[in-house]
């Protein structure tokens, strides 16, 4: 992306100077001798970063930040100040500014100041390309992060093969959005996607959901019930937390993968199924097995295609996407009207770890969309544990 900036400034020395500058360092530059002449560009031309200086001839430069602060989106503006005026620039930040620097300029602080800014034009810009450009049934991000996508193109390969798939994340990564994705992609995709949680479910009740079982096959089985393996036939099966199954499981589980048939409780017939399994977990399976908590075999069964999801922490870089993308779907289920996110708020999240990962980051912003008492989600609407780390 090239950003452009305006310098606003009444020397012609300083002016062309950082002109040079910063075409070299391949901004899209323009400049302004008065404010007449700024607002002039200002009404004309997309502008990304105002440089500005406060005193321009007998012109006060912070009078511009009116003009600035009624243009959408917003510029952000740099105040250049002379000796002195320090008091004044903090002031003129609260109406506005985005920060200040000191003449002569120390052009390592520029850079740093103009980089900061960068990322915020950037996430804010991702943020309202996202708000008209989601389709109402798009329900996952893939982002640009190098994992993600790799992840996301290995599944789309995968989903063709229809193949056994297991997805390794820490919880909240979205293991059951690629499931969809993978569901969505391959030639099952008008078959059912049956989920099914392994660790919600008791072990003893477990080989009933995904196998079912006969009338009387134990007290209260007062009628034959279909299990999850028939539902799911021609289609998926998605087994989540397989890593919390017992090891008496385990073995169940893999005979009706490798013979393509079950059987259930109570009965004697065995049922061809064309099932296809994705498991997912949050625990190092390799681990379990030398701890004699998980079957080499079956992992070496399921794990045909590997696929491993990032954390958020080492994907920061999809946080505009991500919260365009939760901004835009709440507000539609929510019939909310939000446009903006203020810097602090991006800053936050910017900083914060994300322990819970994206699960953690919808729930913040459903949260402060609901708090939310205008257009902007601001500090005081999110968590405060991620509001400090502005």
């Amino acid at each position: 992306m090239i950003f452009s900036i305006l310098v606003v400034d009444d020397e012609d020395n300083f002016r062309e100077g950082i002109k040079q500058y910063l075409t070299k360092k391949e901004y899209e530059v323009y400049d302004a001798e008065s404010l007449t002449d700024a607002r002039a560009i200002l009404n004309r031309t997309p502008i990304d970063i105002v440089m500005l200086d406060v005193q321009i001839g007998k012109e006060y430069g912070p009078d511009l930040l009116y003009d600035i602060g009624r243009i959408r989106p917003t510029p952000k503006t740099i105040l250049i100040t002379a000796y002195g005026e320090v008091d004044m620039a903090v002031d003129a930040m609260k109406n506005g500014a985005f920060d200040f620097l000191s003449k002569p300029l120390n052009f390592q602080l520029l850079e740093a100041t103009l980089k900061r800014a960068e990322e915020v034009i950037r996430m804010q810009k991702e943020i309202e390309t996202l708000r008209g450009a989601y389709k109402k049934d798009f329900s996952f991000v893939v982002g640009n992060n190098e994992k993600m996508k790799r992840a996301f193109k290995d599944a789309h390969l995968a989903s063709t093969a229809q193949v056994s798939i297991i997805i390794n994340g820490e919880t909240g990564t979205g293991k059951e959005i690629l499931a969809k994705f993978i569901h969505q992609s391959g030639p099952r995709a008008n078959k059912p996607l049956v989920p099914i949680n392994c660790a919600a479910i008791q072990p003893t009740i477990l080989e009933s959901e995904l196998f079912g079982y006969e009338k009387g096959a134990f007290t209260n089985a007062d009628a034959r019930h279909i299990g999850l393996f028939e539902t799911a036939d021609g289609g998926i099966l998605f087994l989540d937390e397989i890593s919390s199954m017992s090891m008496d499981m385990q073995s169940k589980l893999l005979r009706a993968i490798e013979d393509k048939k079950i059987r259930r409780v109570g009965g004697t017939k065995e049922i061809p199924v064309d099932v296809q399994i994705i498991a997912a977990s949050n625990r190092d399976i390799p681990q379990m097995i030398k701890n004699n908590e998980f079957r080499e075999d079956l992992y070496y069964r399921l794990r045909i295609v590997d696929l491993e999801i990032p954390p958020l922490r080492e994907r920061k870089e999809d946080l505009p996407e991500l919260i365009g993308f939760f901004v835009k779907s709440i507000c539609q289920e929510r019939g909310l009207n939000i446009t903006k996110i203020s810097e602090g708020v991006l800053r936050a999240f910017q900083n914060y770890s994300w322990p819970g990962n994206i699960r953690e980051l919808r729930n913040a912003i459903e949260r402060a969309s609901i708090l939310c008492q205008s257009d902007m989600i601001s500090l005081s609407d999110i968590p405060a544990d991620i509001a400090k780390m502005e």
